[in-house]
């Protein structure tokens, strides 16, 4: 008989104890972050001595906060359109290709998730102050994609692996040309991959702040990089505000991409 939650006895309370503690431990910082937000003090207090919304105005009345949040967004935007374009060429090529070096490529392609980002940062750093890169949007989108393509290809590569091609070949035999069967055939079986890769591309861009410190300028910084740089002035709950905004997205894509993926289950 398979081991069970209602079979384990007096050490499902322990298992329900750790649980509850791992929770705390992760979610706990967050509503912090966001208490904070809502304090009536100038100064990050907790608890805060009374609750205001004047915190949340200041920041949308600020243009630099706002110009940095769409910042992030047009450039998180740019970057899960060509992470999810990209990866999807390079995950057909990886599953249905047979070349010389393919399972070397495509460990490559995971090279920047085990490389430490600062060293990466540095690097193309380095490098775009040389092409003239440094500083502007291209050097954002290039920097946050190199980061954001290996999640991609993750996920699409695992979609197609997942897929059967012989629906595809079908397709094909009844008179749909091999493109049009993967755009009318392929593509909508694994939409869900395509859907998880833009989430985490997006999720990727949006959140990162490394690579973001080296690649901005006085006049090009992502919300993250504009939250770091007021966090080493002063520590007014704009601050935390802005950082509520940032989780609340966050939050609402993983939720959508939660959502989704109960309804293919469904």
């Amino acid at each position: 008989m398979l081991l069970n939650f209602s079979t384990l006895g007096s050490w499902k309370w322990f298992l329900i104890v750790v649980t509850t503690l791992t929770c705390a431990f992760l979610l706990l910082p967050i509503l912090f972050i966001a208490a904070l937000s809502f304090g009536s003090s100038q100064w990050l207090i907790f608890p805060p001595p009374s609750w205001t919304l004047d915190w949340y105005g200041a920041l949308f009345a600020d243009p630099r906060w706002l110009e940095a949040a769409w910042t992030s967004f047009r450039i998180a935007l740019i970057v899960t359109v060509l992470s999810v374009a990209i990866g999807l060429v390079a995950s057909f090529g990886l599953v249905r290709g047979s070349f010389l070096g393919r399972n070397t490529m495509r460990a490559l392609f995971m090279t920047p998730m085990i490389l430490p980002v600062v060293v990466l940062a540095v690097a193309l750093y380095a490098f775009f102050l040389k092409i003239g890169l440094a500083g502007t949007t291209t050097g954002f989108v290039i920097a946050h994609l190199l980061v954001a393509l290996p999640f991609s290809i993750l996920v699409l590569t695992g979609a197609l692996e997942g897929f059967d091609k012989s629906i595809e070949d079908a397709a094909v035999l009844c008179g749909a040309s091999p493109l049009k069967a993967k755009m009318l055939v392929t593509l909508p079986c694994i939409s869900h991959g395509l859907f998880s890769a833009a989430i985490f591309s997006f999720l990727t861009s949006w959140d990162e702040v490394v690579l973001a410190i080296f690649m901005a300028s006085p006049t090009l910084q992502t919300l993250p990089v504009k939250i770091w740089a007021t966090l080493r002035q002063d520590l007014t709950p704009v601050i935390a505000a802005a950082s509520t905004l940032l989780i609340l997205i966050t939050l609402i894509l993983m939720l959508l991409a939660a959502a989704l993926k109960k309804g293919l289950k469904a």
